[in-house]
């Protein structure tokens, strides 16, 4: 029986080893982009409504925000590529109902990343456009009102169930060790109830992925 050549292992193998270097710089670029995006916006905006005019008469401030804002899709860029190589690390050992789970809850989290980046764009847009700042305070408010819900209720619950999910699969298959798979949950948990005692808590996402990635890329390669 013929034995199979060198060359024709060779493709196999090098995709092997680039699939989990991938995940791990795709995740490590989506923690530093959103984390320093959360970081820039939480300092820069009010987290009162009524306290629209220090960002709104401020062109600094305005400046900062839109400059986070700009780096919100490319955060969202990098994670559906960290889904990506994750699922395909995992393999044939990936269970349907976690990677239902897994896959959806990701998707949800960049789509509602993306449509609160997009309100506060908007807002932040027509201030600079107008000399006045808004034209209406119930139109700031109404704005402020809806990014901040969906960026720490809906975005975040979501994030909370990828974070779940992903230490499910992970310590399920071995991909990760049991430490971090439990510092996933315990992640998650905050993520689901925490939010409304500080929203720096939303740190806790970006922060979870750096050090999953950076685990994935310092382990041991296994064929």
């Amino acid at each position: 029986m013929d034995q199979p050549s060198a060359g024709a292992e060779t493709p196999v193998i090098a995709a092997s080893l680039r699939t989990p270097r991938a995940a791990a710089v795709a995740g490590i670029l989506f923690s530093v982009l959103l984390g320093l995006a959360v970081v820039l916006i939480r300092l820069s905006v009010p987290t009162e409504p009524t306290e629209a005019g220090k960002l709104l008469s401020d062109p600094d401030r305005r400046s900062t925000v839109e400059f986070a804002l700009g780096l919100v899709p490319f955060a969202g860029i990098a994670f559906l590529w960290f889904i990506g190589v994750i699922r395909d690390r995992i393999g044939e050992h990936e269970d349907r109902l976690f990677a239902t789970v897994f896959l959806g809850s990701g998707l949800l989290l960049v789509g509602m990343l993306f449509v609160a980046a997009a309100i506060a764009g908007g807002l932040i847009a027509q201030a600079g456009s107008t000399s006045g700042g808004v034209r209406s305070p119930e139109t700031w408010r109404l704005g402020h009102q809806v990014t901040f819900t969906l960026l720490n209720v809906y975005a975040m619950r979501m994030g909370a169930v990828f974070v779940l999910t992903t230490a499910s699969i992970g310590k399920r298959t071995g991909v990760l060790p049991r430490w971090l798979a439990m510092s996933g949950y315990a992640s998650a948990l905050i993520l689901l109830f925490g939010i409304p005692v500080s929203g720096w808590l939303t740190l806790l996402l970006p922060i979870w992925v750096l050090i999953v990635s950076v685990y994935i890329l310092l382990s041991p390669m296994r064929r």
